[in-house]
């Protein structure tokens, strides 16, 4: 084991209450940034968390903000760093789970502490990479592994707030039901051939 990867689900958001699917990159409801606060005063590894790695799906930026912020006091207070990562978007290809584009996303996020760097022109189109085709998701779920494993090399845990079903392929647990903004801790497992898996953590 290398490090510890926290798999947070993000919060309520719109379409998780009415059921409209169609309903194109959803925000947080009022219950959602609740839950998301709530989060951000329960979770008891920000102290050593080095960075938050989220989904650029707006639910999930929202969620990680809210967790980015907690423990801020003063102005002189450093928030955690939040990474957007297309391998860490919802699997399917409905309305609800298809992004807004990077220019979108940095108008609704013009903040500093959000890293763009990895967004590119068009992560939000379900084909290629980021098709809803399950060879292809667990392939982007395979990337994001070794990400992880050089990121918590680098020093510090590492927060991934994702979706239901995308994290059932990245745990590789096909029955993980977390609660929204619930969440879970892994360790990082890296075997002789270049292959990372994460393994269940009780004690981190």
């Amino acid at each position: 084991m290398v490090g510890v990867v926290h798999l947070v689900r993000h919060a309520e958001a719109a379409h998780n209450v009415d059921k409209n699917f169609d309903l194109r990159d959803p925000a947080l409801t009022s219950l959602g940034r609740e839950q998301g606060e709530e989060l951000g005063k329960s979770f008891p590894y920000l102290g050593r968390t080095s960075l938050i790695l989220s989904s650029p799906l707006r639910r999930a930026i929202e969620t990680a903000e809210a967790l980015s912020r907690a423990g801020v006091t003063d102005s002189s207070s450093q928030t955690v760093k939040i990474v957007l990562d297309p391998d860490a978007q919802e699997v399917s290809s409905l309305p609800c789970d298809t992004g807004s584009s990077a220019a979108a996303l940095r108008a609704l996020f013009p903040d500093s502490k959000i890293d763009f760097d990895i967004l590119k022109d068009g992560w939000e189109v379900k084909e290629g990479l980021y098709s809803s085709d399950s060879e292809v998701v667990e392939q982007r779920a395979s990337r994001l592994r070794k990400r992880l494993a050089e990121l918590v090399k680098e020093g510090g845990d590492v927060v991934v707030v994702t979706h239901g079903g995308f994290m059932k392929v990245l745990s590789g647990d096909p029955v993980i039901d977390l609660p929204k903004a619930g969440w879970r801790s892994y360790g990082v497992v890296e075997d002789g051939e270049g292959n990372v898996k994460l393994v269940e953590s009780h004690e981190v």
